[in-house]
């Protein structure tokens, strides 16, 4: 049976909570215009289904806010989802049926490998397509037309994760020894030839590691290889969960580790430091959402999920990031509805393209998209786990290497 959803549903019953939590009559105009459908491929039983799950919940979190508000332009959005759970073929079928079949004018998509594969298509259908996956050449339009990017790219976050390495070996004396500790996937390996390169030209020692599936995790073995090769720094690109294994495996009494760990994007949340336990303090995440939910784009999402009864605390950085992900792709809408254009992937990518410093309220840095560069956000916090809480160590750190060459 089809797990296909749809999310006018849950806005009924988003409707009727939110009027028994006293939500006034002008913020709960239904709109009565024709549906705008989103697809959405997400893996909500597969390898990163931690992450997804609640990113799902922001997507669809939004698209409800968007609809007890009146919609777009009286039209309301549409979810048409379904999990893929981490399978390329599987997208690639319901990628097909949500464009030949469901007629959505854009896809939310989800993991590297899946996006990466689904990208010529996307490019052939001119369908706008945002996914959780943050790989470099995904941000270029002529190898990628329709693809955009609101996070920080993965290669970026190396970069950046490499030039706080140097300095803060520099500080204690050290010479730089990296290991990145990743999964065996397009997205574990998404960062490395950045990192190789620019570790290469600035005297960092760089080299990697495989890390095995969650089910079958040796990772004592890994770390004693990793420590015998001096490395000192350990940057882990992979989800919450087999990070926090990697840390709680170092802390074992006879692992004698001295690692500093790094956490690019995906383990860099709540769930990592709640999985991990103390094994998390100190470890420095790059993050370039918001893990501060006090910050000012936080602020109408947690009213929103107040109203019905739940809190932001609860779900966490993961449905900001799916929330504003969203809020994203249906700027592009709007400003294609405002400007009375037939609602068109073309359209809608020419629109995107001329968004500029779009403002998430410090969930991210003000978001630009361009002709050239369909990479939002070349900005990223690094903090560190302090008493159980991501504390900022930096302000907005900066990098954005050259696409397409």
């Amino acid at each position: 049976m089809s797990k296909k959803l749809f999310v006018l549903a849950a806005l009924v019953v988003g409707v009727m909570l939110l009027a028994g939590c006293g939500g006034s009559p002008e913020e709960g105009k239904k709109p009565t215009g024709e549906p705008i459908k989103i697809g959405g491929i997400f893996d909500l039983s597969g390898p990163t289904a931690d992450v997804a799950n609640p990113y799902l919940k922001g997507v669809l979190g939004y698209i409800q806010w968007v609809n007890f508000n009146g919609g777009i332009n009286n039209r309301p959005l549409e979810l048409v989802y379904d999990d893929y759970a981490y399978k390329t073929d599987k997208a690639e079928q319901l990628y097909d049926r949500l464009v030949k079949q469901d007629k959505v004018v854009a896809v939310q998509g989800w993991g590297t490998g899946d996006t990466e594969a689904l990208r010529e298509k996307v490019a052939v259908d001119k369908v706008p397509f945002m996914s959780a996956a943050y790989a470099l050449e995904l941000a270029d339009p002529k190898f990628a037309p329709y693809n955009f990017l609101v996070g920080t790219t993965y290669s970026d976050q190396m970069v950046m994760t490499l030039q706080w390495i140097k300095e803060d070996a520099a500080k204690k004396g050290v010479a730089p020894n990296v290991g990145v500790f990743h999964s065996d996937s397009p997205f574990g390996t998404s960062p490395l030839d950045a990192g190789k390169a620019y570790a290469a030209a600035n005297g960092i020692t760089f080299s990697d590691y495989v890390m095995p599936p969650v089910e079958a995790q040796d990772l004592t073995s890994l770390l004693a290889q990793a420590s015998a090769q001096g490395v000192n720094y350990a940057v882990i690109q992979n989800t919450a969960l087999p990070a926090s294994r990697l840390v709680k495996a170092a802390k074992l009494p006879d692992a004698k580790n001295t690692m500093q760990f790094i956490c690019l994007n995906w383990c860099a949340d709540e769930l990592f430091v709640k999985l991990a336990g103390a094994a998390a303090e100190g470890v420095i995440g790059v993050q370039p959402f918001s893990p501060d939910l006090n910050v000012a784009g936080a602020k109408e999402v947690s009213d929103f999920l107040r109203l019905k009864g739940s809190l932001l605390q609860d779900v966490g950085l993961r449905y900001l990031q799916g929330w504003w992900t969203m809020a994203a792709m249906s700027e592009g809408i709007k400003r294609t509805l405002d400007a009375k254009q037939p609602l068109t992937g073309e359209n809608i990518r020419a629109n995107l393209e001329g968004l500029q410093n779009f403002d998430t309220g410090n969930v991210t840095g003000p978001l630009t998209f361009s002709p050239t560069d369909h990479r939002g956000n070349d900005a990223t916090k690094l903090y560190q786990v302090r008493s159980g809480t991501w504390e900022p160590v930096t302000d907005y750190l900066h990098s954005r290497l050259p696409i397409g060459q």
